[in-house]
């Protein structure tokens, strides 16, 4: 395992969570919010929350790579990190399926969700096969 690079991908993958979620659903989503705003916690009530939204984006950006560095990252391909990255977009995104079950949200916003997700998914998967690369073995 490459631990330089293992710390680095989590703080990369970390970083393309928060900044990918800002974009979907701080400015392209946000007319969608304001629309369903009855829905949502106040403004002031997020930002009172803030910290515990940055922990579970860092959890699910550090969990992705870890899963990648221990099962996938032998493969290495871009292609196989495409590939795990729609498998963890589909497997995020059925608790999407779910909330749009059991809340009453707009079909519109659940799809909105469900494909930034899966793209989410895709380019995050990418992105640490780029950052993550397994150490080199002493034998090669």
């Amino acid at each position: 395992m490459n631990t330089k690079r293992l710390i680095m991908a989590i703080l990369v993958g970390f970083v393309f969570v928060f900044a990918t979620d800002f974009v979907i659903h701080g400015v392209w989503m946000k007319p969608d919010y304001a629309a369903t705003k009855d829905l949502w916690r106040t403004e002031s009530e997020m930002q009172a929350r803030f910290p515990w939204m940055l922990g579970g984006q860092f959890l699910a950006g550090a969990m992705f790579v870890i899963l990648w560095a221990f099962g996938f990252a032998e493969r290495g391909s871009l292609r196989c990190a495409a590939m795990y990255g729609l498998m963890m977009g589909f497997f995020s995104q059925a608790q999407t399926l779910i909330m749009y079950v059991v809340s009453p949200l707009p079909p519109e916003l659940a799809v909105k969700w469900f494909l930034c997700g899966l793209a989410q998914g895709v380019l995050l998967g990418v992105i640490t096969a780029l950052v993550y690369k397994p150490a080199a073995s002493a034998g090669k």
